[in-house]
């Protein structure tokens, strides 16, 4: 089903987000679309939603199966806006956001549907789940020079790491079960990425409530949502596998002509399997067994 905005979504289909889990796929450009909403069906949400230019057009299977909303992504705010209206309208559903070439890896996602981890993520108290964006790059960007390629796609295996996040509300100290994490090609090429764009954790999923707003830094207005773990124990996290830096950095003018290849000597190539990341410690299970 197609919608002319966000408006008439909402008014007319807003009933139907009462029961999730809830996919939003923010469509910047018509690069891997239908691998990413086709993904994200896969991983057995109820509904996944399209935020796409009106000019773009989609494969008449993915017609009939998600819902889709002419929105103009590219706006200043546009992911703000689209996650806040979404997030009053489907009152205590599970929500992921994620944009077009960026695919959701859950600890044994192969096997147990999203249903199921949020399920046992809810037992827990946990209203958010913490996730690490991974690069993915192509290895020759000679024959795909917009750095995508889901055959060749590479990650790194290494480089990752985390800082004390300072809480400017209480004279800079620590916030307490929050950092901010590092790794990829935002560190490697830090140059031409914008320092409050370096991050590589956001709160992709995360349960709506009354009053909840994102903010321009993919995180939340309750604090709590922003924590990687409850106090007690570590919690299951996961990874969104993004195509999403490379293709700015090979789109990018300032950076186009600087990178001849994204690999180095700690690049590997993607296995698309969960089991990977969690070897790899990009993500872990918690008490998930």
């Amino acid at each position: 089903m197609r919608y002319s905005s966000l408006e008439q979504f909402i008014s007319q289909r807003g009933s139907a987000l009462a029961k999730g889990p809830i996919s939003v796929v923010l469509v910047e450009d018509d690069v891997e679309v239908d691998t990413t909403l086709r993904h994200n069906l896969q991983c057995g949400f109820e509904h996944v939603l399209a935020f796409m230019p009106a000019e773009f057009d989609l494969p008449r299977d993915l017609q009939e199966t998600i819902e889709r909303i002419d929105y103009d992504t590219a706006r200043e705010g546009a992911t703000e806006a689209a996650i806040n209206a979404i997030i009053e309208a489907a009152p205590k559903q599970w929500i992921y956001y994620c944009y077009n070439a960026e695919y959701l890896f859950y600890p044994f996602c192969e096997t147990r549907a999203i249903t199921e981890m949020l399920a046992f993520h809810t037992e827990e108290r946990r209203d958010a789940m913490l996730t690490y964006i991974i690069d993915l790059y192509s290895d020759d960007l000679d024959q795909h020079p917009d750095a995508v390629s889901l055959e060749r796609a590479h990650l790194d295996r290494s480089g990752y790491y985390a800082l004390a996040r300072p809480d400017a509300d209480n004279h800079g100290h620590p916030k307490e079960r929050q950092l901010d994490f590092y790794g990829g090609l935002r560190w490697r090429y830090e140059e031409h990425v914008p320092p409050a764009r370096r991050k590589i954790d956001r709160i992709a999923l995360f349960r709506a409530a009354p009053g909840l707003k994102l903010r321009e830094d993919h995180t939340f207005s309750d604090e709590e949502y922003n924590t990687y773990a409850c106090p007690w124990h570590h919690n299951i996290t996961a990874t969104v596998c993004s195509f999403r830096t490379a293709k700015a950095l090979k789109s990018n003018p300032g950076s186009r002509y600087e990178i001849d290849t994204f690999k180095w000597h700690n690049s590997a190539p993607f296995e698309w399997h969960s089991r990977q990341l969690l070897d790899l410690g990009l993500m872990e299970p918690g008490q998930w067994f």
